[in-house]
């Protein structure tokens, strides 16, 4: 009889990336999740845009300016060119830089682990559990 061995599972890291229309008034709502596996040197962003949920906090928003804005984080986690200064930096330090605290419209929640055997089908998973 042969033993079957799970496939190895890898520690992520990740944070859901937060709009917040008006930021004096403090309502938020997920927008994308950014995506961090050391072991594989990967990160990558997921990001969801829903327009109606936009509008409802700030009618008078700029959907097409936080549409861009999540675009970035998206270019950035991807790296190379389409990453601006960023480009040479490796995975680690772009997972970092995109979720420092700031205090714009695009906000990052704190950071949580898990564990992953596929990375890239993970991020897709906590875009349809905690963003769509």
């Amino acid at each position: 009889m042969t033993e079957q061995t799970a496939p190895r599972r890898d520690v992520f890291e990740y944070a859901l990336v937060r709009v917040v229309p008006r930021v004096e008034r403090g309502e938020q709502f997920n927008a994308g999740v950014v995506l961090y596996c050391r072991a594989k040197s990967y990160v990558a962003a997921r990001t969801h845009l829903d327009e109606a949920k936009l509008l409802a906090l700030d009618p008078a928003a700029d959907a097409a300016g936080i549409r861009a804005a999540l675009g970035a984080v998206e270019r950035i986690c991807e790296g190379g060119e389409a990453a601006g200064q960023a480009e040479r930096d490796d995975a680690g330090r772009r997972f970092r830089w995109l979720i420092a605290p700031r205090s714009t419209v695009l906000q990052p929640g704190p950071v949580h682990t898990g564990l992953t055997a596929d990375p890239e089908a993970e991020v897709d998973r906590l875009l349809d559990l905690l963003v769509r």
